[in-house]
């Protein structure tokens, strides 16, 4: 299991049946307890799913609700997502199937946003700085549930940018276009690339920044993170289709 302060990566290792079902729910419980606020299970292993399995899904999603926070479910198997359709489980959280994520459309150069707006990052109240985020996002066609997951993406990658700065220059600029958002979160470090699919180096296994990166492509339609053209510094770029 995966965990940042808010949010945790659950491998869900079996079929979710009455003798799996109250390990995982022990799970849970305990990470929404801690305060976590996003948990995302993944269903990679699953191939069948019982009216336990079912009857605790229902109980964590309305658990994670009354706590403020969401519940997922990611790579589930076709037969696991009939089922889960059956049952209307997927009109109460978010759910993917084992399908790639396709890829995101290159923005049209000639195409303006709708409206943009760049924040200084407060590096001694990163609360102050997503809650300005969140209420940008609002603004735009997402879901509650949309807004909650771009706005976990941003705060890892304003997190990143103060951890491994001073965080005195770090900004994230919100553009709204027709079709999507586009989120840079910038600052002043020695700077790091990364390519699409990879993690950059690590010097110990349970590095944070992997984890975090891996977490924010789970939640945004696209990341990428470069060093930034012209200067010293990171720049990642964090993208939700509309």
């Amino acid at each position: 299991m995966e965990t940042m302060p808010n949010i945790a990566l659950v491998p869900v290792e079996g079929d979710l049946d009455v003798t799996t079902a109250p390990r995982v729910r022990a799970t849970v419980d305990s990470l929404i307890a801690s305060g976590c606020r996003r948990v995302i299970l993944n269903m990679a292993g699953v191939q069948y799913v019982d009216s336990a399995g079912m009857a605790l899904l229902f109980r964590e999603i309305r658990s994670m609700r009354q706590a403020g926070g969401l519940l997922s479910l990611i790579n589930v198997s076709d037969r696991v997502l009939r089922t889960l359709r059956i049952a209307r489980v997927v009109d109460f959280a978010p759910i993917s199937g084992t399908n790639a994520r396709p890829e995101v459309p290159e923005l049209d150069p000639t195409v303006m946003p709708t409206w943009r707006t760049a924040l200084r990052v407060n590096a001694t109240d990163l609360q102050e700085t997503r809650g300005k985020v969140e209420a940008l996002l609002r603004r735009m066609p997402f879901s509650d549930d949309q807004v909650f997951d771009i706005t976990l993406a941003i705060g890892e990658a304003m997190g990143n940018a103060i951890d491994h700065t001073d965080g005195r220059d770090a900004l994230v600029t919100v553009s709204a276009y027709p079709d999507r958002a586009v989120i840079d979160v910038t600052d002043r470090g020695c700077g790091i690339s990364v390519r699409r699919g990879q993690l950059p180096a690590q010097e110990h296994p349970n590095e944070e920044r992997g984890r975090g990166i891996r977490l924010m492509r789970l939640l945004a339609d696209s990341v990428t993170i470069r060093k930034r053209s012209g200067g010293c510094g990171t720049l990642v770029r964090i993208v939700k289709l509309v």
